[in-house]
């Protein structure tokens, strides 16, 4: 239940820094908050690390944008006629080095980097503070739990950029940082999940909404799979313990079953905690603003931006129950049995459409979204880390223990076991067709298209470039006010 997330508390005169490392000097203004006098005790620290947590959940990202650009882009999702133009973009793959949005999620990840690493960057200071007063467990779990959202912010940042800024907590620099080499990276985001991996508490010794031994585990091994190391990243995964399938699938999408059984990392949401600032900025993540836009963009019943492509729903087979709790369809009942959806709540400026989404709307609670929804967002759940787990056990040549982890899931969707004896070949496919009707909606199928040398093909006469396309141009703001990234960083073909 909701009772035990984690509330959020904003030092803004700490962390109201923007993407370029000038301002990480600002820590030692005088008019502010500063380390010396700030990190005194365990209340303290943990404030810290909690304002790290606040940019996942703005606007620039899970908050509202994140959604359209991932759906979009993997064609996941077709467009009604109300989508804004700039959302658009994303599905047309018309957007360029000035885009808004794509700054917005520079801006706020690298925020998010600077929040974590005023943690990091000042342990020696935290590290004075005394056992009585902190105790060496905790502050350790404290900087594992910083170390785990820099890794997620900069998964973030070379997934869709490729090279970036590095900063790892050394504030001693004053001009903004020069590109690192993805590689260079990612090398730092093995660290720090090999750390918090050490350091993080198990998910039923942790309060829920916080960064978990478990979350770090599968966090690291899907880093892992990306870099093609399928050995290490099963080792990662089979530290795992506690987790399993939920009975029923769409309990992993509302909000009374958030954290079960399936839930390995979730952005957290909660209305009961404000949502006065959920306008203050798409970037910042200061203040009450504890609401996704999520279930009033996509809800057919309210702006209906966007609804299942045809793609994604012919890609079920006959008697998938995931289908049912992915989409609405006319007939359906919501609002805990007390209405049916009927053709009416189907129509897009007049456009009669055949479903809508069903993932992560309160409709099966309520009438309407009401503009907030307080639903997490699933970051990793289980079944995502079984069909990577099966995708490294085909690809080390055990089909067979493959095949097992993929019935698991299909099991749950109501699907016959496949057969045994599957190829190599015949195993990869099933664990791509997997991935496409269990995840769907769930901001994974575009990087896996990319990471599989799928895009160019899947997304052919979309206006996708094969050598242009993978990554997101770097964005103009960034190049204006960085003295050490220059248009000469730019990634190809921007």
């Amino acid at each position: 239940m909701k009772k035990y997330k984690i509330l959020f508390l904003f030092l803004t005169g700490v962390f109201a820094i923007n993407s370029c490392d000038t301002s990480d000097l600002e820590l030692s203004d005088p008019n502010q908050i500063t380390p010396e006098t700030y990190f005194a005790n365990e209340s303290q620290v943990q404030a810290a690390v909690n304002a790290a947590y606040a940019n996942l959940q703005t606007v620039g990202l899970y908050g509202r944008l994140i959604w359209y650009m991932m759906d979009n882009m993997s064609q996941e999702q077709a467009d009604n006629p109300q989508m804004e133009p700039d959302k658009r973009t994303f599905m047309e793959f018309t957007f360029n080095s000035t885009n808004g949005e794509i700054r917005d999620y520079w801006d706020t990840c690298f925020r998010g980097i600077n929040k974590a690493n005023f943690v990091i960057g000042n342990a020696g200071i935290i590290d004075e503070i005394p056992a009585e007063e902190l105790s060496v467990t905790n502050r350790n779990k404290y900087y594992a739990e910083a170390r785990f959202l820099r890794a997620q912010y900069y998964w973030m940042l070379v997934t869709r950029f490729g090279d970036v800024p590095l900063r790892n907590g050394d504030f001693t620099q004053r001009e903004g940082k020069p590109m690192s080499p993805k590689a260079e990276v990612v090398s730092l985001i093995i660290e720090d999940l090999e750390y918090a991996m050490a350091n993080l508490f198990s998910k039923g010794a942790e309060d829920n909404g916080r960064a978990t031994k478990g979350a770090a585990q599968a966090f690291l091994g899907k880093v892992l799979l990306y870099e093609k190391r399928y050995g290490d990243a099963l080792t990662s995964f089979g530290k795992m313990s506690g987790y399993d399938l939920e009975s029923n699938f769409y309990d992993n999408f509302k909000e009374e079953t958030e954290h079960g059984i399936e839930s390995v990392w979730e952005v957290q949401y909660d209305l009961t905690l404000g949502t006065g600032a959920k306008w203050n900025g798409p970037v910042g993540g200061q203040g009450q603003n504890h609401a996704t836009f999520r279930g009033q963009d996509y809800g057919n019943l309210n702006w209906f931006n966007c609804y299942p492509s045809d793609d994604i729903f012919d890609s079920y087979e006959a008697g998938d129950n995931r289908v049912n709790g992915t989409m609405y369809f006319v007939g359906d009942s919501y609002n805990n049995g007390n209405n049916v959806m009927v053709a009416a709540n189907f129509l897009a400026e007049s456009v009669q459409k055949p479903r809508a989404w069903k993932k992560y709307q309160n409709y099966y609670k309520q009438t309407d979204e009401a503009q907030e929804s307080g639903i997490n967002a699933k970051v990793i759940r289980y079944a995502d880390v079984l069909l990577m787990m099966a995708e490294c056990e085909n690809e080390v040549g055990t089909q067979a223990t493959a095949i097992g982890l993929i019935n698991r899931v299909r099991a749950r969707a109501g699907l016959a076991a496949l057969s045994t004896s599957l190829s190599k070949t015949q195993v990869f496919e099933a664990v791509v067709q997997e991935r496409k009707v269990e995840l769907v909606g769930e901001q994974v199928r575009f990087d896996d298209l990319i990471r599989w040398g799928r895009a160019a093909t899947f997304l052919s006469g979309t206006g996708f470039q094969a050598g242009k396309h993978e990554l997101w141009p770097i964005p103009d703001g960034e190049i204006s006010s960085n003295p050490n990234v220059t248009s000469a960083d730019q990634n190809p073909g921007y």
